[in-house]
């Protein structure tokens, strides 16, 4: 039986159109055997455009009812594009892009301007340790809120939040093994099982292994991961979602290609400039509980605890920073980053009214604890007892220099000073959508945020332990917006956010410095064309940050400040543009996705100090214009039936990597030139697949023109995107 999120238009000899919900229905016969039809002359099968629900903002509401824009990457999506990364995935997604690559051990993504890495990606509506790679193969998908999430989040970047979501049971039996085989010995055998013991208790489990290689020569990955589920239903109104995951990855650290100035090294694409023996490991375990109950139809409460343990390490000669001739004195370097992150959440949903206004409450209160160790080493002589800052010198333009198969002796080195932080953040938080009728409503809320971070410094040359200045940061972060729906399909909204963002550093009389605080506006069209076949988003927003903490010219006696920790608040940036959004669904297994997005976040207001950044520039890492389209088609009849192909683009504008220019007066033209500019580019990946029985194919090549570009951390990573490459999958469904 087709469902009943399809329309089946039917025209027959008369050529009179008629739709229904379902064209086969075991309450009613449209045709029986006595029935005779003399000629069928076009059968067309519309999809209707039914979108993919988000659980990222939490309070249920609409996606026609929010006054912002959300995108949602569905499992469908990310397995005809055969994604192996989030930045795979993301390239669906219209103005998130990836900033940086460090050291080939995480990827950053930014969205209008903001730096979403840090407190911005949540797994399961949870925060998210970025340091790592995710694995992809077990996300039933990606949701994307942009523009302000304070309210239901918290601390967070004001360029939108990346959730993902994995898959979890759902009492039906079945599952599928699938094998991945690509370029530069890709291997990536996975399996997806999931059935129910009985009627109350339902499992899954995926897991994959990862064995590859790179075009970077000796760059090698390898990883594990397991992602077990279960599934209570205790009755018809409460159930109860117990997930865990594990993930092991080895890694080669690689820093790419170097800088020379303003200029990106003429080296090879494939030339790997570090040390053969550099390795890196990452661990990573989360478990979830999720309870949901439903009082009755109106009123639900959700408790969600969560628990992540972090840890990565790696060991390598890094920051590659060579001379003008091509010199390289490769350093040592060692790192250790631990964190576990302990979460709850507790929230409350309702729906009421008051006369003829309707409600649609969402309240709740949500803790998290994290404890963070950041560890510093240095490398000793072992005979002579003293510190070693370099392993040896290269020429990075003489491949024989360090493209050595046996290097030399790897000096043992000490954990010298280890930095502990124990951050607490508390929120509580209540929004009403209240809609005064059909085509006016308002989605009022407010959020009391409360942050304390009380790091501890072990030196452990010196042998000692301080206590350093405990933050403190708190906060009202108040939203609310208008909706106006002249029809169903159309809707008009703005919105207005307030949030903040703590910073680090101390004022010139030794006192924490204030959070940022963050103004956002935004306003925008949504509309669905064609009963939902074809759905557009256009929006327009502006973010100011007024309360921008710069390093501070004097210090407390009026000297000139040399310390970069000592700040004030002297500064504003402005962050403004607008994206476009196109969905396109006209028959089944057919559909376009497109998008285009304009960004231009600059320094607004700035002290003009010695020290301070330029009024006018913009900032590192923001292309002014990205854009994205895709399309995926699988043929429904005649002799290619089941045949598929699809495409996706992307392009990538003009963009600035290293830091931004300060005023100095000291420097030619008084200005402390550090920035490198990027050049855009483009990148397209194309795919063609056949399906047999529950066995499927699927070939991809991407980068099909070999694109040469570019991700810069700052201005000593920087790594090569990959050139061209050919990726298989073959999976059988049971």
């Amino acid at each position: 039986m087709i469902k009943s999120f399809f329309k089946i238009t039917v025209l027959l000899l008369s050529a009179q159109a008629f739709a229904q919900e379902s064209l086969y229905d075991t309450s009613e016969n449209y045709f029986t055997e006595n029935d005779t039809v003399k000629r069928l002359r076009e059968v067309v099968v519309i999809a209707k455009n039914n979108p993919t629900k988000s659980s990222v903002n939490r309070s249920g509401i609409k996606p026609m009812d929010l006054p912002q824009a959300v995108q949602v990457i569905d499992a469908t999506i990310i397995q005809q594009q055969q994604s192996i990364r989030l930045s795979d995935i993301i390239k669906n997604a219209n103005g998130v892009y990836v900033g940086s690559a460090r050291g080939g051990a995480q990827e950053t993504f930014w969205s209008r301007g903001y730096d979403m890495s840090s407190n911005n990606m949540f797994k399961n509506g949870f925060r998210f340790s970025s340091g790592s790679i995710p694995e992809v193969s077990s996300l039933e998908k990606v949701e994307i809120l942009k523009g302000s999430a304070a309210l239901l989040y918290g601390n967070v970047a004001p360029g939108g939040i990346l959730n993902m979501v994995t898959k979890t049971p759902n009492f039906r039996t079945g599952g599928e093994i699938g094998m991945q085989v690509g370029s530069y010995n890709f291997y990536k055998p996975s399996f997806d099982v999931y059935g129910a013991f009985n009627k109350s208790i339902a499992y899954r489990l995926d897991a994959s292994y990862e064995n590859s290689e790179s075009f970077r020569n000796f760059v090698t990955k390898e990883r594990y991961y397991f992602n077990p589920s279960l599934l209570f239903r205790i009755n018809d109104k409460t159930d109860i979602t117990v997930q865990g995951d594990y993930m092991s990855d080895d890694w080669t650290p690689d820093f790419g290609t170097g800088m020379i100035g303003k200029e990106i090294a003429d080296v090879p694409r494939n030339a790997y400039l570090g040390a053969k023996w550099a390795n890196g490991t990452t661990k990573q375990a989360t478990t979830s509980v999720l309870v949901n109950h439903e009082f009755n139809s109106d009123w639900k409460l959700n408790f969600n605890g969560s628990f992540q343990d972090y840890n990565r390490t790696s060991i390598a000669t890094e920051r590659i920073q060579p001379a003008a001739n091509g010199d390289w004195n490769r350093p040592y370097g060692r790192n250790k980053a631990v964190e576990q992150i302990f979460a709850n959440q507790i929230s409350l949903q309702g729906n009421f009214k008051t006369g003829k206004i309707k409600h649609q409450l969402f309240t709740g209160i949500d803790t998290e604890l994290a404890n963070a160790e950041a560890y510093t080493f240095k490398f000793f002589d072992p005979i002579t007892g003293a510190f070693v800052m370099n392993y040896d010198q290269v020429n990075i333009f003489d491949p024989s220099s360090y493209d050595q198969i046996n290097e030399g002796p790897i000096l043992p080195s000490k954990a010298i000073k280890i930095v502990k932080t124990e951050t607490g953040r508390y929120g509580i938080y209540a929004q009403d959508l209240i809609s005064f009728s059909d085509k006016i409503k308002v989605l009022a809320g407010i959020r009391y945020s409360y942050q304390e971070a009380k790091p501890v410094t072990y030196d452990l040359d010196a042998n000692t332990i301080k206590d350093e200045k405990t933050k403190n940061d708190r906060a009202f972060s108040p939203k609310v917006g208008l909706i106006y729906q002249p029809l169903k399909t159309l809707t008009l909204f703005s919105s207005y956010s307030n949030s903040f963002t703590p910073n680090s550093g101390l004022t010139v009389e030794n006192q924490a410095i204030k959070p940022s605080i963050i103004d956002q506006f935004e306003a925008g069209i949504k509309n669905e064309f064609l009963n939902g076949v074809l759905s557009t988003n256009v929006t327009f927003y502006q973010i100011v940050n007024s309360n921008l903490a710069q390093m501070a010219e004097f210090d407390a006696n009026g000297n000139i400040n040399t310390n970069n920790q000592v700040k004030s608040l002297s500064g504003e940036t402005t962050s403004k543009g607008f994206e476009i959004d196109i969905t396109f669904k006209p028959i089944t297994d057919f559909n376009i996705n497109a998008g285009y997005s304009y960004n231009d976040m600059r320094y607004t207001e700035t002290s003009g100090l010695t020290g301070s950044f330029i009024e006018g520039d913009r900032l590192t890492r923001t292309p002014q214009h990205t854009a994205n389209l895709s399309f995926f088609y699988k043929l429904q009849e005649g002799m290619f039936k089941n045949l598929s192909f699809g495409a996706i683009g992307n392009f990538t504008g003009n963009r600035v990597a290293g830091w931004n220019n300060q005023i100095d007066p000291s420097k030619p033209n008084g200005i402390n030139d550090r920035e490198i500019p990027l050049n855009g580019y483009s990148s397209i990946d194309a795919s063609v697949g056949y399906e047999w029985k529950n066995i499927s194919l699927l070939c991809k090549i991407s980068n099909i023109t070999n694109e040469l570009n570019y991700t810069v951390h700052e201005n000593y990573s920087v790594n090569p995107i990959a050139p061209r490459q050919v990726m298989t999958s073959v999976r059988y469904k049971f």
